[in-house]
């Protein structure tokens, strides 16, 4: 009997319960379930396996296969010790590899594990690449010295060509080694394109033989901001960094071994303060310039109207495009203000001598002489939805992040799009309403609103919707300046974007996806990723009870987990009350919660305060809508006794774009009102701005109302509580109107734009 037959033997007395044996495991996924992230378009599970061990062989017959062979051999060396020999030929006990020459859908294999072998048939040899991902997601995570795979079949291919992510090193720069493991990372979960954001006001990160100074001194910056961007505070501690040509070459030959296309971003005309700094000529005023040390957007960009400007930038390009073989070269174009190019007398006479109406027509004309000098080259410009304005240049693919309607612009203009709306691909976002959370920029985007995003717009036609071709996630480092604190933002949210990029539409189902990413972590924890830990700790719901009030769902989905609760503000314990059903807010208060394992904590607690008011879950009319992109959903949110916390992170606040907001509560019955209020934010620094005013009427019938309140100054930053008490005064129906500050005043950052307006909580009492 061989030694393979003996294992066998031994798992299949050991399955009937005769016989104990060690060293060899099977696939150790939930029961009866293969768990791959993300999940292939086919998948179909057999009743036998594969014996994996030493006499194993790989049979790999090109150069490019055998590469694939050994970071198989690299993932296995980990849970084995050992590594499989890799051969040219050979049909027994073996993996086979195999590329096709299909160069159409490369991308696709076919999979089939049984208890002869394993043949992996990749269309092309990407598709061997990503049949070989699946099959180490079918490969237990503890050590053993042989290992059973499971039976299976799968046919696979990606729903979108472009898989992206994308990383800012120019506000905090990151190691050649730690960028090797994020695109380690990247491959594993069969994303192929990796944006590597090279170029920022905050510093320049690329080696550029021809121009040293940008090496010298753009790539440094005096101090960078800490804590809060309002707080406008500073470290005082000099920092930089960029990347040798040498070292460059060295990732990209990496990232080519692993699938993945590096496109490098090269910002243009704005986010350009670094470069300026160095060479000064550069910018409309001639400088003297600093490389930025604040976050947000600078007035200063490259002069428009100077054409050494084109020549520097044609110079760095020419060094860029030795470097990265990649067909795309992204030019950025985004946030680039026009007040330098409205004063600049080169930048005027340019628009005069090309009949350019307007500035924005000037940056059109920027972006198209530079994409026409790449597309000479053989290159072709990404550029952010911004390149829109003014004209589009003529073979430029948009990346839209403004939310959709660049995307829908640009594929209805038959132009490529890769979407990246903040609301589902910016990683810098929060992904907890925990007060724990580290510093982020604002926002809330946990886990399961990345998993519900859909690339296509609904508005596109069937041949329209043919430009979306695919998608990405953003992380800009303004806050994420270490490389635990940058693997916490991403993931497990790269897994979820991965999983919407890759596998069929029809197929996606998030609790499926959750238990399955409940074994996808160990994989993590064998890479030594600072994943978040969201998804399976104790959860919230505030919900209307339709019975005129509101009550909590809790909910963890940590398998053996148990959540314990108190309402007293104390701490919960395994000691404190078990949660069983829904919680009712009846009384102002706090409810914490946590989920337990085996007597100890996992995870952030749940823990919100609740204000108990006349108006809960009571029927609220919004005449004005707040802006998509601040909206908690329906009215609820003002009125579900929340209130919206400072980092404005809890998905609470309604947001209000140079515009007013008018909202209409109706009370059960005429009553008694002694208290009428809301709370809005004054953070300027982020375009936030409190009202004008704020004014309360009350109304017995909705049609004739009589103001109680009035308030007209906000002066507190962070948040302001508003609230007016009442003598004498009855109705059932309460108006509230607040008036937006309007445009930001020139000076101020933002100036020109509407102001934000943030409100949150309308309370009666």
């Amino acid at each position: 009997m061989t030694m393979k037959n003996v294992f066998r033997t031994c798992l299949l007395m050991a399955a009937a319960g005769l016989w104990s044996c060690s060293g060899a495991h099977h696939a150790d996924a939930p029961k009866g379930k293969v768990s791959i992230i993300p999940m292939p378009a086919s998948v179909s599970e057999k009743a036998d396996s594969f014996l994996l061990d030493k006499q194993t062989i790989i049979v790999a017959a090109n150069a490019t296969d055998k590469k694939t062979a050994e970071l198989f051999n690299s993932w296995l060396k980990e849970l084995t010790g050992y590594e499989l020999a890799i051969k040219e030929q050979g049909d027994k006990n073996a993996i086979i590899l195999h590329s096709g020459g299909d160069s159409t859908n490369g991308e696709g294999y076919t999979l089939n594990v049984d208890n002869h072998g394993i043949t992996i048939n990749g269309n092309g040899s990407s598709g061997t690449f990503y049949g070989v991902q699946t099959l180490i997601q079918l490969l237990p995570v503890q050590k053993a010295t042989a290992m059973y795979v499971p039976g299976v079949n799968i046919t696979d291919a990606p729903r979108f060509p472009y898989r992206g992510l994308h990383l800012d090193v120019g506000r905090h720069f990151f190691s050649v080694e730690f960028i090797k493991k994020y695109i380690d990372l990247l491959a594993m979960h069969k994303m192929n394109t990796f944006h590597w954001h090279l170029t920022e006001d905050q510093g320049w990160r690329i080696e550029i033989k021809k121009y040293p100074r940008l090496q010298e001194i753009a790539s440094k910056r005096k101090e960078t901001m800490a804590g809060r961007y309002a707080d406008n505070k500073y470290d005082g501690k000099p920092y930089g960094g960029y990347y040798t040509q040498e070292q460059v070459k060295d990732v990209v030959k990496y990232a080519t071994e692993r699938f993945v296309t590096i496109i490098p971003e090269i910002e243009m005309p704005g986010h350009s303060l670094a470069a300026l700094t160095a060479y000064p000529n550069l910018g409309c005023t001639g400088g003297p310039y600093a490389v930025g040390t604040r976050w947000g957007v600078y007035d200063d960009v490259y002069c428009a109207g100077n054409d050494s400007v084109y020549t520097f930038l044609q110079d760095v390009l020419d060094e860029v495009m030795e470097l990265f073989p990649s067909k795309y070269i992204h030019i950025g174009g985004d946030e680039s203000p026009k007040v330098r190019w409205q004063k600049c007398p080169k930048c005027q006479a340019r628009m005069k001598q090309e009949g350019l109406k307007d500035e924005h027509a000037l940056q059109s004309y920027f972006i198209q002489r530079m994409e026409k000098y790449l597309n000479s080259k053989g290159r072709q410009i990404i550029g952010w939805d911004e390149i829109l304005e003014g004209g589009l240049a003529p073979n430029a693919t948009v990346m839209s992040w403004r939310g959709i309607e660049g995307g829908i612009a640009a594929a209805k203009q038959k132009h490529g799009v890769i979407m990246t709306p903040g609301d589902y691909c910016y990683f810098d976002h929060y992904q907890s309403r925990g007060t724990n959370e580290p510093l982020a920029i604002g926002g809330y985007l946990p886990v399961s609103n990345v998993y519900a995003y859909e690339p296509v717009p609904a508005e596109l036609s069937k041949d329209e919707a043919k430009y979306i071709k695919g998608a990405q996630a953003n992380v800009w480092t303004e806050y994420i300046n270490n490389t635990d604190y940058l693997e916490y933002m991403v993931y497990p949210r790269a897994c979820a974007l991965a999983e919407v990029l890759w596998s069929p539409k029809e197929k996606r189902n998030y609790d499926d996806f959750v238990e399955r990413l409940k074994w996808h972590v160990k994989r993590l924890d064998l890479k030594k990723v600072n994943y978040a830990k969201h998804v399976f700790e104790v959860t919230g719901k505030v919900v209307d009870n339709r019975k005129g009030g509101v009550e909590v769902v809790l909910d963890s989905k940590l398998d053996g987990g148990k959540i314990f609760f108190t309402t007293d503000s104390t701490a919960p314990t395994p000691q404190a009350t078990p949660y069983t059903q829904p919680l009712q807010i009846t009384k102002t208060g706090t409810i914490r919660a946590q989920v337990f394992l085996n007597g100890k904590p996992f995870g952030n607690e749940y823990d919100q305060h609740f204000l108990f008011h006349k108006g809960l879950a009571k029927k609220v009319t919004l005449t004005t809508a707040p802006d998509k992109s601040h909206n908690p959903g329906g009215t609820f949110a003002l009125v579900n006794g929340i209130e919206g916390i400072a980092s404005y992170n809890d998905n609470q606040w309604y947001g209000y774009k140079g515009t007013d907001m008018e909202a209409i509560v109706e009370l059960d019955s005429i009553q008694d009102i002694h208290l009428v209020g809301m709370n809005t934010i004054n953070a300027k620094g982020d375009w936030i701005y409190p009202p004008k005013q704020i004014v309360f009427s009350v109304s017995d019938d909705g049609k004739s109302y009589k103001e109680v309140y009035k308030q007209t100054s906000f002066p507190q930053n962070g948040i302001n509580k508003v609230r007016g008490k009442l003598e004498n005064v009855r109705g059932r129906f309460v108006k509230m109107n607040v008036q937006n500050y309007g445009k930001i005043p020139a000076g101020a950052e933002g100036a020109g734009n509407g102001a934000w307006l943030f409100a949150d909580e309308f309370i009666i009492e």
